[in-house]
Formats: structure tokens, sequence, C-alpha cells
């Protein structure tokens, strides 16, 4: 993974991170935003991947059912956003929609991918801090601030 702050103005930060074959792509960001002390940021990606997990939230069992994507697929859309967690350290929550060798898609919550060959994130850090809270009775985890 490397990264570069391409602009920085009172407080306020970009980066553009890319991220290498082999990746993870959910753990190397959010190792990416606690190296940088990143506590609200919104994301916006493209690349590939060998191989990904999205989902959809079961609102009955209170989680996230896994959709394995388990072939080579490009992601077309990628976003989201970095907020601070329960136990103060980056909480991502992303979603994508990603394109099969066929031409169909597939999208949800995104929960995995090993990136191949490479995936391109701009990052952007927001004015104020973000707070991402456990929600009473549910397995989600919503920005509350």
């Amino acid at each position: 993974m490397k990264s570069r702050l391409v602009w920085e103005d009172a407080g306020e930060r970009t980066f553009v991170v890319v991220l290498d074959a082999g990746d993870e792509a959910i753990s190397a960001l959010t190792d990416f935003a606690n190296r940088n002390h990143l506590s609200g940021a919104a994301l916006s990606a493209l690349g590939a991947f060998e191989r990904v997990t999205v989902g959809w939230f079961d609102l009955r069992a209170k989680t996230y059912r896994p959709i394995e994507i388990d072939e080579h697929c490009e992601g077309l859309s990628l976003l989201g956003d970095i907020a601070v967690g329960d136990d103060g350290a980056a909480c991502l929550h992303m979603h994508a929609v990603v394109r099969l060798r066929d031409g169909t898609r597939r999208g949800g919550h995104f929960l995995k991918g090993i990136v191949r060959p490479t995936l391109e994130v701009t990052v952007v850090e927001t004015p104020a801090p973000l707070q991402r809270r456990r929600q009473t009775g549910s397995a989600m985890a919503l920005v509350v601030s």
C-alpha cells in the first residue's frame, strides 16, 4: 500500500491511497485511518479484486448475510466513510458494486475484498469527527454525529 497527502488546509486533509495486489481492502484502509488519526472521512474507490464478499443486512436476524464472489471482478463503485467506533478506533463502512466477467453486477455492504491488481482510494477528511455507535437491539453501528 502506498499513500500520499495531496491537499491540506486548516486541518482538513485529502489522501490518495493505492492498495496493491493481495492487500485486503478493509484491514488496509482501517490501518491507514488509524495511523493517520482520521476521526471522520469520506471514501471513494475504484479498482479490481481477485475475490470479494459483500452482504445485505437481514433485519430479522440482525446480521449481515454474506454474498461470496470468488472470481476476478472490477469495482465499479465503492463508497463509504470512516468514523470513530465505540472502541475509539477507526471504523469503516463501505458499499460496493462490482462487475463480473459476464457483465453482471453484484453489490451490497462491502465486507472483504482481496485486491488484484490495484485499488485506488480517495480519502477526504471531514471538518468534524464522526462517531459510529452500535444501536441498541441491533448489530448495526450507525454514525451519530
